[in-house]
């Protein structure tokens, strides 16, 4: 019942769910090409899976080992790599890359052209603006060190990420944590409160008004 667009590609043994959607110029299941000191696992992959009623757009990629839930939307020419697992109803903005071994909770909006690096986690109803980006290495690809350090950030239930902010290896961004647009933030993020500028410090609570348990 899956509807796959004649210049699709969809390799074998994918899995896809009930009113899957698979558009123009798509791939889906794609087997990873690493460089030789790629930190990525080598582990054989197993089959991606699509869940129900999600939307593959144009030129989009989801490689093997990946797998999305139901009711997502992946945008136009946006990329999911390897051991990706997505909840549902998640939103992976137009030319956004999530990268290996990640975790999106249901209810994500992820908004055009993030990046998302490898080895992070974001919980349930994370909202990431356009232009965001995480890192995963304070050694920037040099010394054995940095294999055992590498982490991407954690960014919990409900906290809020603003346009063009950078997220420096391994924070984490509190439960329902605001962090504002252009912000350099290289330390832990508190729990409900809103941080600016760069690097990235406290200015105030987030309202209370702006909560998930007072939204409609």
């Amino acid at each position: 019942m899956a509807e796959v667009h004649p210049t699709a590609t969809v390799y074998p043994g994918t899995v896809l769910g009930e009113n899957v959607r698979v558009l123009e110029n798509a791939v889906v299941g794609k087997q990873p090409a690493l460089g030789p000191k790629s930190t990525a696992k080598r582990d054989p992959l197993p089959p991606t899976e699509i869940g129900d009623g999600t939307i593959v757009s144009t030129g989009a990629i989801v490689f093997a080992g990946s797998t999305i839930g139901a009711g997502c939307i992946l945008g136009d020419q946006s990329c999911v790599r390897e051991r990706v697992t997505i909840a549902d109803d998640v939103i992976v903005g137009r030319g956004s890359l999530v990268e290996n071994d990640t975790t999106i909770g249901s209810g994500t909006r992820i908004q055009a052209e993030a990046y998302i690096t490898a080895y992070s986690t974001l919980e349930e109803d994370v909202f990431i603006a356009p232009c965001v980006v995480t890192t995963n290495d304070n050694f920037m690809g040099r010394t054995e060190k940095r294999k055992a350090l590498m982490k991407g950030p954690t960014i919990r239930r409900g906290a809020r990420v603003g346009g063009g902010a950078i997220l420096l290896p391994g924070i984490e961004v509190g439960e329902e944590a605001f962090v504002g647009a252009g912000a350099v933030v290289t330390k832990d993020v508190p729990a409900r409160k809103v941080v600016v500028g760069s690097p990235a410090r406290v200015l105030r609570d987030v309202a209370d008004e702006e909560l998930l348990e007072n939204q409609p």
